[in-house]
């Protein structure tokens, strides 16, 4: 096996490709050796400020043998295209959440990916924090008896943070507004700790930010084992915060942005704070797309599961438009 960092490209300059970037410089095994957007002065931008060679077109990037990934951050209406182009030139992809837009074209993504024998990669960092990791590995010993029930809410104060008219607050570019753009974080942390969702009913509102996108939502959903969980995202809160309550039978696990992680076991009248250092998800990411390359292991957040994911949000969207509950399997059957 090559000592040799693995080299990618990342395709698409915005602030979340600087992220992404900042973490692969603090990641080992994996380098940037070249981007791609359309605009030259952002590309050459990235380019001196990662070290880098900005290419003249994707094409140029394809075509070039020493490339062997592609760290994809393009508007979610281009994943398909941008992917299937990658897969095709033998490219490993680190796709930016989420997969896409609809279920139909995350299950051709993940398609394209697996026939073509590259790994596919998805970027949901919020499960790898060290509190979430420890419930999880709790609940896996048993520790928290049966799941019952859990609240969660991830919200951002994202007024003025984007241009009027940017992909982001249209609902082309980004349908569900907040809880497809951040909601689906918490999802996926749901998900890894009660199980897959069954069923959905939400509710949409628009209230702060320009746009056709709401900017508050909710979400009721029903997990596999029967565990009811809810999930607020908003973009129009002053600050931010996050919250994610799970609670078991035999224990329950308590956090918030501010105060922490705090466990509660049956018969305790206090919750005990349990200390977590911060960890840098996003660079562990990096070094796991890397791994993928240069082993042929698979990643932890598969296309698979993300397109499931997908389904999840896109079950609420129909639940708020139609007013019922949604399950998972009709959006997965109708590729909605």
């Amino acid at each position: 096996m090559s000592n040799e960092p693995v080299r990618v490209a990342s395709l698409g300059m915005g602030w979340w490709s600087d992220v992404l970037a900042e973490a692969v410089s603090c990641a080992e095994g994996i380098e940037i050796a070249a981007c791609f957007t359309r605009s030259k002065d952002k590309r050459n931008t990235f380019a001196e400020k990662f070290g880098c060679r900005p290419a003249a077109s994707y094409e140029e990037i394809l075509a070039d043998d020493s490339i062997q990934g592609i760290i994809n951050t393009t508007p979610n209406n281009i994943h398909l295209e941008t992917t299937r182009q990658a897969a095709e030139a033998g490219k490993h992809v680190f796709l930016d959440k989420p997969i896409a837009n609809t279920v139909h074209e995350g299950q051709e993504i993940t398609k394209i990916c697996r026939d073509a024998g590259v790994k596919l990669a998805i970027g949901f960092q919020r499960r790898r924090e060290l509190h979430f990791r420890w419930v999880k590995e709790q609940i896996d010993k048993g520790e928290f008896g049966i799941l019952v029930q859990a609240e969660a809410n991830i919200s951002r104060d994202r007024l003025g943070k984007f241009d009027t008219g940017h992909w982001r607050y249209t609902a082309d570019g980004m349908p569900g507004g907040v809880m497809l753009q951040i909601g689906t974080h918490y999802v996926d942390v749901l998900e890894v700790c009660l199980g897959r969702v069954e069923s959905v009913s939400a509710m949409l509102s628009q209230l702060v930010l320009p746009g056709d996108n709401p900017d508050v939502a909710g979400l009721v959903m029903e997990h596999e084992n029967g565990a009811v969980s809810t999930l607020n995202a908003g973009y129009a809160s002053a600050g931010e915060n996050y919250v994610m309550n799970i609670y078991g039978k035999e224990a329950s696990a308590l956090y918030t942005l501010h105060s922490g992680m705090w466990y509660l076991k049956r018969g305790e009248d206090k919750p005990t704070h349990m200390p977590f250092e911060s960890n840098d998800t996003i660079a562990e990411e990096m070094v796991e797309f890397g791994e993928c390359i240069r082993t042929g292991k698979d990643p932890e957040v598969t296309g698979e599961w993300a397109t499931r994911s997908l389904a999840v949000i896109r079950a609420g969207l129909i639940s708020a438009e139609e007013g019922r509950v949604v399950t998972i399997q009709e959006i997965l059957e109708h590729q909605q």
